[in-house]
């Protein structure tokens, strides 16, 4: 592999460091080398526009800026935020694993731009909620995805590739599939900076994460004409042992990097698997060592994808503790800082010119296995336990963005454990979990203020002015007090969610994205100063401002539970559709075509054979990132194995359409044949055996 990473002592655990050109032997960066001890002259502010709030009236990037710091200026503060009502409503149509929605809007020009979990995107007028075009990709992604916007396009991926569009038109510019394999996907928003789009695959899709074979690879594409400029490969393709490499995989980007200004750019790196490991080879001994650059922050040179420096918070990952949270850029005490985070449920300072660590803060519970991981690096097996639980579990610990402003780090926190029963099986009871928001000194990491909530708060940190917005999995949208964590103002969305905030002069937009129980209805909601219209929870609706064409239905009222508490060539043809006028459809460029304000469904099912084909097309689509059936090779681990259940059709039937217990409700989103044929499919071969999957892990960063 090539020389050998430092230790440097930092608490109770170790965080590796090494040098560039170490870290170029390992992996390769596009252009080689840098420097050691991250020699770049030392400042103490960050280029203008890179880091600090963002102006009034727009949410230019996926984090509101290209520092990633999720704060903004606009109407919208303690004294205006109880004039909200929801302005208007566009239906939500896509149905996955972790519901139809989760990215964060981009909201330029008067226009949101936003993607679902089909990979499909629309552009909607921010002031009549008119859906002005949408592209239809129809490939599911677990998310989080989301677009960038810049230089009249829009950027996006898909499950497997890299598009541009027209952001005027949505007409596909140039498309590229960048994963390896059918183990690798998509599933960011990209970040965009001069002229520059990058995008990262990363080892698994909607068909399952972990199977081995997974490689995530950082894109550099020229905006304008696709080409690929550079790659940057976040673990190496042998995956730290050749002879593993149909079981190991890892790394790659769930969020966009942030930008400085001065040409540099931060990532984090995701996790390495499998995890903990397979019963042949335990702990994850199939992938000996740190697993660079798994769990890392890193900085590159955006130009060139030359390594400057990086860090590594956790070696040896075994319990899927990404450090994978976009990172921020932010200023204290003169320093120039960046944050990173993740599902380790720690918080990292580090001086962004050298790397040097600054603090470590753990938030949320944790149960005494967070050195489990240099255990399983030096072999230590006997001092592990198995089966055991874990605090934070695989969809705890930091799960969504943090925000920033004014020296204060926002940070959202899901407690939820996972049990693992074995090396290759876990469960989680999604119905278990609890949330907190922590505010933290910037300066040193002190706690400034604790809000705990009843449910997990999947809803990342967005800051306007001296408030905080957030969502619970319940379907509650808060606003917090910055200074005290004071719940100023909530308001129940008319289904559960797991989306974000973006916010925009005097204009709120989120989504009820996760479906819980009969009658939710998935939808983005946007939310106005002095708007008056109304959505209940279940989707009867009262009209907002008048009726809107690709508008929808609206909401209000309602509250949850708290608990109060302290190079190359340009492929064309991604498969976009883009339509246009009244439901028409043009096609355009590689297959592109282009709807404006409508757009229909076609339904699944049959008989027999045609209909067990059907269903394993809706299975793989929606279901197979939460399930283990071994037919449809899927290996999820969020939700029961379905092999081992071996459910009757009626009580698939059931399930899918009124969800429960985590599950997200499909039936307004599947039609009746599609959800028919699924029963029928999950019936006929559960416990049958099949063709199989592999791996460990769920469709979660």
């Amino acid at each position: 592999m090539g020389g050998s990473a430092g230790r440097l002592q930092g608490g109770r655990r170790h965080l590796f460091a090494a040098g560039a050109v170490v870290a170029a032997l390992l992996v390769g960066a596009g252009c080689g080398g840098g420097d050691d001890d991250g020699s770049s002259a030392s400042r103490t502010t960050f280029a203008a526009g890179s880091a600090g709030t963002s102006a009034s009236g727009t949410w230019a990037y996926p984090n509101g800026d290209a520092a990633n710091t999720r704060s903004v200026e606009g109407e919208i503060d303690t004294s205006t935020v109880t004039r909200l009502g929801v302005a208007w409503t566009v239906p939500i149509t896509a149905a996955g694993t972790f519901g139809g929605y989760a990215s964060t809007p981009i909201v330029v020009d008067d226009t949101v731009y936003t993607q679902d979990l089909a990979s499909n995107v629309q552009a909607i007028d921010l002031r009549t909620g008119e859906v002005k075009w949408t592209t239809r990709y129809a490939s599911p992604t677990v998310g989080p995805n989301g677009v960038a916007v810049g230089d009249g396009r829009v950027y996006g991926g898909t499950g497997d590739g890299a598009f541009a569009l027209d952001q005027l038109t949505g007409r596909e510019l140039w498309f590229h599939r960048i994963t390896r394999n059918e183990r690798e996907g998509v599933d960011m928003a990209p970040g965009y900076s001069e002229g520059i789009m990058y995008i990262s695959t990363v080892p698994g899709n909607a068909s399952g994460f972990y199977r081995g074979d997974g490689v995530g690879i950082v894109h550099a594409f020229d905006g304008a004409t696709g080409r690929r400029l550079w790659n940057f490969e976040t673990v190496p393709e042998s995956l730290w042992n050749p002879r593993h490499v149909d079981i190991n995989s890892g790394g790659g980007l769930w969020h966009p990097p942030a930008f400085d200004g001065d040409g540099d750019m931060y990532i984090s790196v995701a996790n390495p698997g499998p995890w903990p490991g397979t019963e042949r080879y335990p702990w994850g001994s199939s992938r000996p060592g740190p697993n660079l650059f798994t769990n890392s922050l890193v900085k590159l040179d955006a130009a060139s994808g030359e390594v400057k420096w990086y860090r590594q918070a956790l070696p040896h990952d075994i319990y899927d503790w990404d450090l994978h949270l976009p990172p921020i850029l932010t200023e204290s005490g003169g320093k120039r800082i960046v944050l990173a985070s993740g599902k380790l449920g720690r918080v990292f300072a580090f001086d962004a010119d050298n790397g040097d660590r600054l603090w470590e803060r753990s938030v949320g519970i944790h149960n005494g296995h967070d050195d489990d991981n240099e255990l399983a690096m030096d072999g230590r097996f006997e001092l592990l336990d198995m089966p055991v639980t874990v605090w934070p579990g695989v969809l705890g610990g930091v799960e969504t963005q943090m925000a920033v402003k004014d020296g204060v780090a926002f940070v959202p926190i899901v407690d939820l454990p996972v049990r693992f029963e074995t090396q290759e099986r876990n469960r989680l009871d999604f119905t278990g979990g609890r949330g907190q928001m922590v505010a933290l000194d910037v300066s040193d990491g002190d706690v400034k203020w604790t809000r705990r909530f009843a449910t997990p708060v999947y809803g990342a940190a967005t800051v306007v002015n001296n408030l905080l917005f957030t969502t619970t999995f319940d379907g509650t949208l808060f606003a917090l007090d910055v200074d005290t964590g004071a719940i100023v103002w909530r308001e129940q969305l008319p289904a559960g969610t797991n989306a974000t905030v973006a916010i925009a002069g005097d204009t709120l937009v989120t989504a009820a994205s996760f479906p819980q129980g009969p009658g939710e209805k998935a939808q983005i909601v946007a939310y106005r100063i002095d708007a008056t219209g109304r959505v209940e929870r279940g989707g009867a609706a009262q009209p907002a401002e008048g009726e809107r064409e690709g508008g929808g239905q609206q909401q209000a009222g309602g509250g949850a539970q708290t608990e109060e508490g302290g190079g190359g060539q340009t492929e064309q043809g991604g498969g976009g559709q883009t339509e246009q006028g009244g439901g028409g459809q043009t096609e355009q460029g590689g297959g592109g075509q282009t709807e404006q304000g409508g757009g229909g469904q076609t339904e699944q099912g049959g008989g027999g054979a045609a209909e067990l084909a059907a269903g394993r097309t809706v299975f793989t689509a929606n279901c197979a990132g939460c399930h283990t059936l071994a037919d449809a090779g899927a290996s999820g681990s969020v939700g029961p194995n379905l092999d081992d259940l071996r459910p009757d059709a009626a009580t698939v039937r059931t399930k899918v359409t009124e969800g429960g217990g985590g599950m997200p409700a499909f039936g307004g989103r599947l039609s009746d044949a599609e959800i028919a044929s699924v029963a029928a499919y999950v019936a006929a071969v559960a416990g049958q055996g099949g063709d199989g999957g592999g791996g460990a892990g769920g469709g979660t960063p």
